[in-house]
């Protein structure tokens, strides 16, 4: 009950609006000063960065109106992150630090995020295999996060983003590249099993690192050219060993990872002049756009003829409680993102790539114990080359 009270930003003791404490440090470094009996409080203007790097971010306060930008020494890092179909919002840029996360142990922060993770990806693989609809899936994944937000913000549990015209032009390119990233995955996750589908995954960050020094020009130390060689080996030799390979799984899971690349840029470069807003409400507003986008998309791919034979289909195969699982499936995307964005604000970006790193393995290892999905030993050695190269990567970024 605690956890769910810190979800909607209230006080976990007394359930009424936390406030600012004076002159309080977070771990990563974020001075939290004012209440909000003076009307003051810290916005965090973010951009998506390439994989799994640091994000520098830009702190401002905002007091009646006017706007006084901290000394550069005040920059913030944040470690950033990824969503997919998967759920990941790790390995890619896709989150800036928001002050809504209280005084939690990390281990309960990792519990939490862990187990939310790994119940979704069971859940979303349950309904794709009964109903096998990604494109209406997803959208229905986007919608109850709107929905979910729109709900605390009508009923103030959290602050509405003040945003305008120019935030919304800024936020459009990103919210394209997040759609055709997120539906691409959950059309691989369809095709293919979950531990597959986390294993292609892993292979983000080395496609960040080609397309950053291709099409950015940018340089890397070599420890991180060199911690992408084990990633594209370990993913090579499992899926050369898959036992039930599908190529449509294999190239859905692969544009993902491409879009949500240059998405991280997309969003890196538009929102530099943009509003500050914080990563929740940022989030919030990605999905209510990628919704409107993918929606009419939906519906000329799959269409409403299709929804309906396959619901029925699904509901006589699986039962009445199909529809439970399909709720379950589209909260748990939203809850298990809103935790991960809380976490980093209690944890620091090392503790948190090493938490990712045992996501993915968790996320693994249950779906194969849950689903029975037959694993060759040759296709075990290339997952855990590959997720150790993923790790390898995040402390060499």
């Amino acid at each position: 009950m605690a956890m769910l009270r810190v979800l909607s930003g209230l006080s976990p003791s007394s359930g009424k609006p936390a406030l600012c404490s004076p002159a309080k440090s977070s771990p990563i470094g974020i001075q939290r000063q004012g209440c909000v009996g003076c009307r003051m409080r810290l916005m965090e203007s973010f951009a998506f960065d390439r994989n799994s790097s640091p994000v520098r971010l830009q702190s401002s306060y905002v007091k009646d109106g006017s706007v006084s930008k901290l000394s550069p020494k005040r920059n913030i890092l944040a470690q950033a992150m990824d969503v997919g179909a998967s759920g990941d919002y790790a390995d890619a840029g896709g989150a800036g630090i928001t002050t809504e996360a209280k005084r939690f142990p990390i281990e309960l922060y990792f519990a939490v995020w862990w187990s939310l993770n790994a119940v979704f990806n069971i859940y979303n693989k349950k309904v794709l295999n009964a109903f096998p609809f990604p494109w209406l899936t997803s959208a229905l994944s986007l919608a109850m996060g709107s929905v979910f937000m729109l709900s605390l913000w009508g009923l103030r549990l959290v602050e509405p983003p003040d945003v305008d015209a120019e935030f919304w032009k800024g936020l459009a390119p990103v919210a394209i590249l997040h759609t055709i990233g997120f539906v691409a995955a959950t059309v691989s996750l369809s095709k293919i099993a979950v531990s597959s589908h986390h294993i292609i995954k892993s292979l983000e960050p080395a496609c960040s690192v080609i397309i950053s020094k291709l099409f950015m020009g940018e340089d890397f130390p070599l420890s991180v050219y060199f911690s992408i060689v084990p990633i594209i080996g370990g993913c090579g030799l499992a899926a050369a060993s898959e036992v039930d390979f599908s190529m449509i799984g294999f190239l859905g899971a692969m544009l993902s990872n491409i879009a949500f690349v240059f998405r991280n840029i997309a969003s890196k470069r538009g929102m530099k002049a943009g509003k500050s807003v914080g990563g929740m409400n940022y989030y919030a507003c990605l999905s209510m756009m990628s919704f409107v986008l993918l929606l009419p998309f939906a519906f000329v791919v799959e269409g409403p003829k299709v929804w309906a034979a396959g619901w029925t289909t699904a509901i006589q195969s699986v039962g009445r409680q199909f529809p439970l699982w399909v709720v379950l499936q589209c909260l748990l995307y939203h809850l298990h993102n809103q935790v991960s964005y809380m976490s980093l604000d209690q944890i620091s970006p090392l503790s948190f790539s090493i938490g990712n790193t045992m996501k993915r393995v968790t996320v693994i290892a249950t779906s194969i114990l849950i689903f029975r999905n037959p694993v060759s030993p040759i296709n075990a050695i290339g997952a855990a080359i590959a997720i150790l190269g993923t790790f390898f990567y995040s402390q060499a970024k």
